[in-house]
């Protein structure tokens, strides 16, 4: 049997009396795309976070392409955060930085590659996400929502990772744009045979993206299968989820909250 590029075993964290996870699982194997769905304050950017050690777990073991990050040096860490790429929710570009230096700034803080060799990547990968070289020159405060994505998203994959990690890839995009976005994403993990974890709430953007798809609810998952079922999951809380229904399982527990 393969060992999983992502495997986290009970993990449990609390914020104060807040138990955001609680026992939580999940397996992502090798070249495969997993969407996480949940509602807002499920815990899904925790479980990123956890992932990326930006937050510490309060119990439970996180590997990464077979490394215990729970316990690992800082060399270690280092070596396996060299292999993951990352599109923030708001696609987090330094607004002092030219377009360019957003795309390589990975590769020249993070793998000391000289400026010349750091920027015709950096054109390359913007021309892969369907932006111009002359893109490269503006700013960020120059550019569109839209446009900021597909930075973002080139920024994600300069440094051609093995594992990339989608946070809310599609918030605040217009429909269509969010469907460029989506196709982006699924071309750039396809041509890099990448490992993928994404969070959101879009079903459209889920369904597209995912070979499988995983809901968080309560601080575990309660439900992961194929992309293919999860129109009939046979899950009362993953069919209100999807369908958007004000009535259900979700709306109850809220109640009684």
């Amino acid at each position: 049997m393969n060992t999983p590029m992502i495997e986290l075993k009970n993990i449990e964290k609390s914020f104060g009396n807040k138990k955001v996870l609680s026992g939580f699982n999940l397996s992502i194997e090798k070249g495969t795309s997993l969407v996480i769905i949940g509602g807002s304050g499920s815990g899904k950017s925790v479980a990123l976070k956890c992932i990326l050690g930006l937050l510490h777990a309060d119990s439970g073991t996180i590997h990464v392409d077979g490394q215990d990050m729970t316990s690992a040096s800082n060399a270690q860490r280092k070596r396996i955060l060299d292999k993951i790429g990352m599109l923030f929710q708001s696609a987090a570009l330094f607004d002092s930085l030219k377009v360019w230096e957003n795309v390589a700034f990975g590769l020249m803080q993070g793998q000391g590659l000289n400026k010349k060799d750091a920027k015709k990547i950096a054109i390359e990968k913007l021309g892969r996400v369907g932006l111009t070289a002359d893109v490269a020159e503006l700013s960020p405060a120059e550019l569109s929502g839209g446009m900021q994505k597909r930075v973002g998203l080139a920024r994600a994959i300069a440094g051609d990772p093995e594992i990339i990690f989608f946070d809310e890839p599609t918030t605040g995009l217009d429909p269509i744009m969010a469907d460029i976005i989506n196709d982006l994403i699924v071309e750039c993990v396809r041509d890099l045979g990448a490992t993928t974890l994404t969070i959101t709430h879009d079903m459209t953007s889920a369904h597209k993206i995912a070979d499988r798809v995983a809901m968080l609810y309560h601080g575990k998952i309660i439900w992961e299968d194929d992309k293919t079922k999860i129109n009939n999951s046979g899950n009362a809380y993953v069919e209100q989820f999807v369908t958007g229904s004000a009535h259900g399982p979700i709306q109850m527990d809220l109640m009684k909250n």
